[in-house]
């Protein structure tokens, strides 16, 4: 299936937490929440990283610990996910789903329903579909142990009982928005692609008030 970005999609004020604001595309849905109207609050590990954040509310602390979560999602009216672990060839990763597990929890001790998390080509049934480069030398080589936790973080997310969409960007670039956004949950006969992280931040804030998505985990692509 495929569909476009809908940029003039619901943009009433929401109260938004924003978990991994400080790496690329967090930045970019963080710029994108604010010009929207949204209310941001980002949980951040460093307050230096986060000091451009202007506009956004700040609460620093470890996004797998329960009072730190709770505090954040105090009053909000959903949450996008956009953490991310570096390539880890040789260790075990365990962040992105412990976080999640963390973060499903306190969403249902504070009565927040929606959530949008970004994981990635790769993950669940897209593994296989990122281009050669990417599935036979990449993959294995350095993502093999991240991806292993994307799938943990993406069961958890559809067992969760929440309102949720699970969005897997094929390789991100630092490119302009270009405005019209594939999105695929039948993947045949698709390899490879690239797409802009303004993009994805565009896709993923639309997803806070559309239940087109809802229950699913669309492939994007540019």
């Amino acid at each position: 299936m495929t569909t476009h970005t809908d940029n003039n999609a619901n943009t009433s004020p929401t109260k938004i937490l924003v978990l991994g604001a400080t790496g690329g595309t967090g930045r970019q849905i963080v710029t994108q929440a604010l010009a929207r109207g949204h209310q941001v609050t980002a949980l951040v590990r460093s307050p230096q990283k986060a000091g451009d954040l202007n506009g956004v509310r700040l609460v620093v602390g470890d996004v797998r610990e329960a009072k730190v979560l709770r505090e954040a999602l105090r009053g909000q009216d959903a949450v996008v996910s956009a953490l991310g672990t570096p390539a880890s060839p040789f260790r075990d990763v365990t962040m992105l789903s412990s976080a999640t597990r963390a973060l499903v929890q306190a969403m249902k001790a504070e009565h927040v329903a929606r959530l949008v998390a970004i994981t990635g080509i790769g993950a669940g049934d897209s593994r296989g579909h990122g281009g050669f480069l990417f599935d036979r030398v990449i993959f294995p080589l350095l993502l093999k142990k991240v991806y292993a936790d994307k799938d943990r973080q993406e069961a958890i997310v559809r067992d969760s009982g929440l309102d949720w969409v699970l969005v897997r960007p094929t390789i991100l670039n630092d490119k302009p928005r270009g405005g019209a956004v594939r999105a695929l949950t039948d993947l045949s006969g698709f390899h490879g692609g690239s797409i802009s992280r303004q993009d994805v931040a565009t896709f993923v804030l639309d997803q806070v008030h559309s239940d087109d998505w809802l229950h699913r985990a669309p492939l994007i692509t540019g």
